[in-house]
């Protein structure tokens, strides 16, 4: 995130003590995985013309293996039930059910439940198939970033009761991994809003009562029940600034980082409708192909960092020089591996060959090239901690020596990031790239070698707080000075919650920012505070 600014392990300032059982919420005592029966309502994912993965998960009383099956109609009476599966769930998977449902029409819209051994019924759920062919339009909701405990998912809501969204896309941060006091800090804590379990989560146990926790939310339910989510992890669903070997929250006392990532990818998993393929395309009729990517676990390399640079005594620009023209650009340092490299490239290339006007591209971290404008000092609050001033500081050095103040994002993988580019170019199509982890809200023209070669659509938080939680001025103020310093930039608003719709049509790509009224209560009101419109092998914002 550009300027983490009150986020993550930068500004924390409460601690797990006693006070921490003051906490709204801390004194519940029995788990959210004791429930029986259907616990957590149902889901839907991996969306094809033809085919659905459905989701839920059964619990009978004496906690034992259980056979589910699951039924599909097209009308909410299940008067003739169309398709249909079953499967066998236990404790071994946390008595979660993911059955592949095969033979449904394209572009329509059906009706599931699941049934239980003992004929009990779960909640009903909605989900809709792909089109295939001559597709007029297509939309779909975006997520990211939704921290239980700092507030309402109002976003979620408001997208559920819409009706005319085809698809949900949520790029990470589904999940966070801390303790209690940690993120949010004790005094930024919504009442009630504590998810389990009481402490930061590591073992599997550990991320499959998180999961529980989360899912319990009814806002929550309600969007996974109206309609298919594709779902892609970004680091919080492990732990904070992960990579292929470690995390920069992962401490050696917390045991080996191998097994804590296995752990974290299964209880995702297990408990999202998702499959085991760590990326995948899908296509939208002849209109779209919607790229799964994967940027975090399996390949990514170690983020560089600029801290230890200003650590050293003395002036940091010499070290800030060398690292620019040397260890940040080697061509070695990787977000997605070569294997999942070469993947893309070949299907976005297949994609334009075909005639598909729209590649649409999912990351979890923003690839538009953003510094922190000088005038970011002025920006913090006066009680600020001096860390976050120092941080401030030295990101504002840094920028004017070209390098991007986040380097856990695409700022950090310049390399990597020129030959996604350059590969979008030498297609010709029209590539979208869709991002979340920020918190806030950002539109790019991106480009390599001085020419256009992609849009980026980066989304607001659902509750993970921006910018405003640690600036002292005007969020106007904000975003017409990163504009000005930024030239990939063309609007950003670093201070509201929300997500992205995005309308898909022959000739253009839409995109609404959608900021809701509150998050520190629930309601789901929440309207369009931006629209920008690109029009097909522009790759420039209108």
């Amino acid at each position: 995130m550009t300027l983490r600014i009150d986020r993550r392990s930068l500004l924390v300032t409460g601690t797990l003590g006693l006070g921490a059982f003051a906490l709204p919420g801390f004194a519940r005592q029995a788990t959210v995985l004791s429930a029986r029966g259907f616990s957590h309502s149902v889901a839907s994912g991996e969306p094809g013309a033809t085919t659905m993965l459905l989701w839920t998960r059964y619990v009978p009383a004496d906690g034992a293996p259980a056979k589910v099956k699951v039924e599909i109609a097209e009308t909410a009476d299940f008067a003739r039930v169309i398709a249909g599966g079953e499967m066998v769930t236990g404790p071994w998977r946390d008595h979660t059910v993911k059955i592949d449902v095969a033979g449904l029409k394209p572009a329509t819209r059906y009706h599931y439940r699941f049934v239980a051994p003992d004929g009990s019924r779960s909640p009903v759920g909605r989900t809709k198939t792909l089109p295939e062919g001559p597709t007029p339009s297509f939309k779909a909701a975006i997520f990211s970033c939704s921290n239980y405990g700092f507030g309402f998912f109002n976003a979620y809501a408001h997208a559920a009761a819409r009706g005319d969204l085809d698809l949900a896309i949520h790029l990470g941060d589904y999940i966070y991994e801390y303790a209690p006091a940690n993120y949010p800090a004790a005094n930024e804590v919504v009442a009630g809003r504590v998810p389990q379990p009481f402490k930061e989560i590591v073992a599997l146990a550990d991320y499959r009562l998180r999961y529980a926790s989360y899912r319990a939310d009814p806002d929550l339910q309600a969007l996974h029940a109206a309609m298919p989510m594709v779902v892609q992890w970004d680091d919080h669903e492990s732990t904070n600034d992960s990579w292929e070997g470690g995390a920069q929250n992962h401490q050696p006392e917390e045991g080996n980082w191998s097994t804590r990532r296995a752990a974290a990818v299964q209880a995702y998993r297990e408990w999202l409708p998702v499959s085991e393929e760590p990326w995948k395309a899908y296509d939208i009729g002849s209109l779209a192909t919607l790229y799964r990517t994967e940027t975090r676990l399996f390949a990514r390399s170690q983020p560089p960092e600029l801290a230890p640079l200003f650590m050293k005594g003395g002036d940091p620009v010499p070290a800030l020089k060398a690292f620019r023209d040397g260890p940040w650009q080697d061509p070695s340092v990787t977000m997605m591996g070569t294997e999942q490299e070469r993947w893309l490239d070949a299907a976005m290339a297949a994609s334009v060959r075909s005639g598909t006007p729209w590649q649409v591209v999912g990351f979890g971290t923003i690839m538009g090239n953003t510094r922190a404008p000088e005038e970011a000092l002025g920006w913090i609050k006066a009680d600020a901690p001096a860390r976050t001033q120092a941080y401030v500081k030295a990101g504002v050095m840094a920028s004017k020596l070209g390098l991007p103040s986040n380097l856990d994002n695409w700022g950090g993988y310049p390399a990597a990031r020129a030959r996604f580019l350059k590969s979008a170019q030498a297609h010709g199509g029209s590539t979208i790239v869709i991002a979340g982890d920020s918190h806030n809200a950002w539109a790019y023209d991106l480009a390599q070698d001085g020419r256009p070669a992609a849009t980026e659509f980066a989304g607001q938080g659902v509750t993970s707080p921006g910018y405003e939680s640690a600036i002292s001025v005007d969020p106007k103020r904000v975003a017409a000075a990163m504009v000005a310093a930024n030239p990939e930039l063309k609007w950003c608003d670093t201070s509201r919650r929300g997500y992205m719709a995005l309308t898909l049509t022959p000739e253009t790509a839409s995109n609404e920012w959608l900021f809701v009224d509150t998050v520190r209560e629930r309601r789901p009101a929440a309207s369009v505070g931006h629209k920008a419109t690109v029009a097909r092998r522009r790759n420039v914002m209108a």
